[in-house]
């Protein structure tokens, strides 16, 4: 199977306006200012790398959206065939309190993300539940006794028309040869 990488390295797409470009970037991959401008330094910059072709498709697409034309290449990697035994029973991870994910940055871009605070989940079993049990909801209890129906046919307090006016009198009015 072949993997892709998903790089930019500044250009937009012709007739896209670069502030507005940035704008939508930043609102794309959620990110500040100074990590926007780091994008259009002019360098190659890897946004996202070991992705199938679909996925990469997605991502190009969604930049091009913005204004901004990555390329996707695929990687060069080495496929070393393994058998591959059973996976060890998964545990679920306690619920009290989520580890947090260190990560050592690859290069300049990815440093700026070092400092993101993020959890480290574990993987939930195949097959478990993944919602919150929700109590069944309970109809609320109405008093309805003060109520009562009307019997067919019965005014129910509907405005009246007024009355439509008179004609206008017309017998003084005649016909010209």
């Amino acid at each position: 199977m072949s993997l892709y990488e998903i790089a930019f390295s500044g250009q937009l797409v012709p007739g896209a306006d670069s502030e507005q470009v940035r704008t939508n970037l930043a609102r794309l991959f959620q990110a500040d200012a100074q990590r926007i401008a780091a994008l259009f330094s002019g360098r190659r910059i890897v946004i996202k790398n070991g992705l199938d072709a679909s996925t990469a498709e997605k991502y190009r697409l969604a930049m091009e959206r913005a204004g901004a034309r990555a390329e996707v290449v695929e990687m060069a990697v080495e496929v070393e065939e393994v058998e591959l035994a059973p996976p060890p029973p998964v545990e679920p991870a306690p619920a009290a309190r989520p580890r947090r994910l260190q990560v050592a940055p690859r290069d300049e871009y990815m440093a700026a993300f070092s400092e993101v605070d993020a959890p480290d989940f574990g993987l939930a079993p195949l097959g478990a539940d993944l919602q919150d049990a929700r109590p069944e909801p309970v109809a609320p209890r109405v008093d309805l006794t003060q109520f009562s129906l009307a019997p067919v046919g019965s005014d129910m307090g509907q405005a009246k028309a007024p009355p439509a006016a008179p004609p206008p009198d017309t017998s003084h009015l005649r016909l010209q040869d």
